[in-house]
């Protein structure tokens, strides 16, 4: 016999959980110690909010669950937050949750809330435990759905009562499992489309963003010149100094990626998902598009797609490799144009000396001292449109940005996540002011366990990406003005590393230097947002109609 809170952590390490972040409460005491006697590290942060984005960070990289952890009521609610993160943007992810007791409580409805309820709509299983003979079922179960195409959020609740019973239940062991093949059929239907088309692309979104797809996809463009994008969640699938990359769908419309699109006779979309901001939008009568992902197509006002080959990704695009014959009536001339025209574009404004910085500067100098291995995790801001367009990403999951729930207040604890998952690698988290003071108090955790990152925080004092939509809109700008601690002092004060920039030029030496010196660094950068709508909304729109 043994206690269900230990059969618990005996179920957490029989699935390979290696940390658990979070903040415990009365609740789940009994949880707390038996996870002290664990191997599992448990991660205290400083907020659950943090925590959850943590754990999905954590499930992003690995493919393997992360693991929150909170108390009842004000504890469970800080995570939903994370949840339609990790639920959105296909993370795997658990929320273990403490209740009051369930069988015999005396303090009434005190910070009781229906949790399983709330978490409903935002994970994929949600189950409060009634019974410690159970565990193991359940656990098995949460952690299959989590990881199980499309990952996501799952949910369980441990009540007080129920993690202090004794139970002779033991771990299931996780099944051997492999993921469906596509239907021989619908290869065959893939194939005769693209055979028949003369100027076909790839868009490569989140779902792709495996290591065997990204292999065979790199191999299917090499084996055919075929040209590709990306979606923002979709960045750095195949190395994107590739020859044949044309850009990243990071704007709605009008960028030479579109035009790319609109040049092109057949449309290849691999593991896109409508939760994605779309990279094209479908019309009637208009050009033809072939659906490659785990799950069927879900229908939308935009998205209709004409073939569907449903299964496991990589396989799919290797069975279409090999079943390609000739394709030498295929032509790129205007493909590649519009993919000249876009590199000449980005390479502009790179070494821009005007202080306060340049975003395009910005982004050029992130990537000139990052490795390509280097993380780059993005909070979301308007930087985010240009790190998308202009930042080139060698390897998946090397540019962690969010483009399903698009939440601030992510990129310091994702950034806090991969330096876990990959301590040899430098990262560097871009944050803008409004989202970095979301979740700041991080700073503490991340100085406590010792790591090594780089935090850039972008200071324009206010809500930009909203002013610049008030703006366009016609509206008077109002309402998004606040005032900011001095981020020198304030790093200092956790005891992390505090530097300002004082020049353009001085970015460059002072992201070198907090990139080989251990410890966190917090880098007040103020940049200068003033040219976007000039080039986002006007020139890119020019520029890509002339091509």
């Amino acid at each position: 016999m043994a206690k269900a809170a230990d059969v618990v952590v005996q179920c957490l390490e029989n699935e390979g959980v290696e940390y658990v972040f979070g903040i415990p409460g009365e609740e789940n005491l009994d949880l707390l110690e038996s996870l002290r006697k664990s191997k599992i590290k448990l991660v205290l942060t400083r907020h659950e909010q943090s925590a959850g984005f943590m754990a999905a960070t954590y499930g992003r990289l690995t493919g393997k669950t992360g693991v929150s952890l909170s108390t009842l009521g004000p504890g469970a609610t800080n995570l939903v937050t994370a949840s339609a993160y990790a639920y959105l943007g296909g993370m795997p992810m658990m929320m273990i949750t403490g209740q009051k007791p369930i069988k015999k409580s005396k303090q009434g409805r005190f910070q009781i809330i229906d949790v399983c309820g709330m978490m409903d709509p935002i994970t994929k299983y949600t189950h409060q435990f009634a019974s410690a003979d159970n565990i193991p079922a359940r656990m098995r179960e949460a952690f299959r759905l989590a990881e199980e195409e499309k990952p996501g959020a799952v949910h369980l609740e441990l009540p007080e009562d129920i993690a202090a019973e004794q139970t002779d239940a033991l771990p299931i062991p996780p099944s051997l499992h492999r993921r469906p093949l596509a239907e021989h059929v619908a290869i065959e239907a893939a194939v005769q489309k693209l055979q028949n088309a003369r100027n076909p692309i790839l868009v490569i979104g989140a779902g792709a963003n495996r290591k065997m797809t990204a292999k065979v996809l790199k191999q299917l463009i090499d084996k055919t010149g075929i040209p590709f994008i990306t979606t923002q969640m979709g960045k750095g699938v195949v190395d994107e100094r590739h020859p044949r990359f044309l850009g990243n769908a990071a704007l709605s419309s009008g960028d030479f990626v579109h035009r790319a699109i609109e040049a092109a006779d057949l449309i290849v979309n691999i593991g896109h998902d409508v939760i994605e901001k779309p990279p094209f939008f479908m019309v009637r009568g208009g050009t033809e598009v072939i659906h490659i992902n785990f799950r069927s197509a879900e229908v939308d006002a935009v998205y209709f797609p004409q073939v569907e080959v449903i299964g496991d990704i990589a396989n799919a695009v290797w069975q279409i490799s090999e079943a390609l014959t000739d394709t030498s009536h295929w032509d790129f001339t205007r493909l590649m144009a519009i993919r000249e025209a876009n590199e000449a574009q980005i390479a502009e404004g790179a070494d821009d000396n005007r202080f306060p910085v340049y975003p395009q500067r910005l982004v050029a100098d992130i990537r000139r001292v990052l490795p390509s291995e280097g993380i780059v995790a993005l909070d979301n801001g308007i930087y985010k449109i240009w790190f998308a367009r202009n930042y080139k990403a060698h390897k998946p999951n090397t540019v962690l940005l969010d483009n399903a729930l698009a939440t601030m207040g992510a990129g310091l604890p994702s950034a806090m996540a991969a330096h876990l998952v990959h301590p040899d690698r430098p990262v560097i988290s871009v944050c803008g002011d409004g989202g970095f003071m979301m979740n700041s108090q991080e700073l503490e955790t991340a100085v406590r366990l010792g790591m090594h990152i780089t935090v850039v925080i972008l200071r324009d004092d206010g809500y930009g990406m909203i002013r610049w939509k008030q703006a366009n809109m016609g509206f008077t700008d109002f309402g998004l003005d606040y005032g900011n601690p001095d981020f020198v002092k304030y790093a200092e004060a956790y005891g992390a590393n505090g530097h300002r920039v004082e020049s353009a030029d001085g970015l460059l030496p002072l992201l070198e230097h907090c990139i080989k010196t251990p410890g966190v660094h917090v880098i007040d950068c103020p940049v200068d947002y003033s040219e976007n709508d000039r080039i986002l909304n006007s020139e890119l729109r020019e520029r890509a109609l002339a091509v």
